[in-house]
């Protein structure tokens, strides 16, 4: 591993963790599409959901008597069903059309986001959401945006939320990983690329949430919403171009 690519893994890590930090939600939808560019998208998918579930642990354990456990523990038994059919993707599609289905999923729900998408109240869809999460963290570790929704919909306080958000996140990516594990994913490499982005996560937390006290979160969603797209639209040129 070069020391280019070291800190090319460290700037990305950083961007995506201080978009969650401002937002609550965007890390793997900043940090896979970008991370395609650097290393192999199946790869890229296992680093992020590693990473991802390290800074979710963490922000999890320190915000703890804000999460809902009944809501993490319903969205996160769904994701569990839904993740097999991910695995399934990610070990049957090649690396092109891997790519652009990263792509087309932050795309899609980047535009779904930022129009205000919502889901009705209820059990029903917030089982639901659960299974899509599962089933999107394993195919393009991005399990974020239907959880998000979800959780806008339930009318869950700004702490409750961001909380039982880490709280899902965290539970799903060590599901995921043990899935990873089983399939033959978590590779040397996969593990060296997720200790060169280490750097970046706690710094780019660190960032986020300072500049989050004292910023309106609203005009960064809107930023965080332009990085998603921006880095989208890079990851589909890719694909198309091979």
């Amino acid at each position: 591993m070069t020391t280019t690519l070291i800190a090319e893994v460290a700037l990305v890590t950083a961007l995506a963790s201080f978009a969650q930090a401002l937002s609550g939600f965007g890390f793997a939808l900043v940090a896979v599409p970008l991370l395609t560019l650097l290393t192999s998208p199946q790869n890229a998918i296992v680093v992020v959901t590693a990473l991802g579930g390290v800074l979710s642990l963490a922000v999890c354990v320190h915000q703890r008597e804000h999460v809902s456990v009944r809501t993490a523990g319903l969205v996160s038994g769904a994701g569990l069903v839904g993740m097999p059919l991910g695995l399934l993707a990610v070990t049957a599609l090649g690396a092109r059309s891997l790519s652009a289905l990263i792509a087309c999923v932050v795309l899609v729900f980047a535009v779904l986001i930022g129009r205000g998408l919502t889901f009705r109240r209820g059990t029903g869809p917030t089982i639901a959401s659960g299974f899509a999460s599962g089933a999107l963290l394993t195919a393009t570790g991005m399990n974020g945006p239907p959880l998000v929704a979800t959780f806008q919909a339930m009318g869950l306080a700004p702490r409750e939320f961001r909380a039982t958000l880490q709280a899902t996140f965290c539970v799903q990516d060590a599901l995921a990983l043990a899935g990873f594990l089983a399939v033959g994913r978590l590779t040397t490499d996969s593990l060296l690329l997720t200790g060169a982005g280490l750097p970046g996560l706690l710094v780019g937390w660190w960032l986020g949430d300072r500049l989050f006290a004292r910023t309106d979160p609203t005009r960064f969603k809107r930023i965080v919403l332009g990085v998603l797209v921006a880095s989208a639209c890079v990851a589909l040129y890719q694909a198309t171009s091979n």
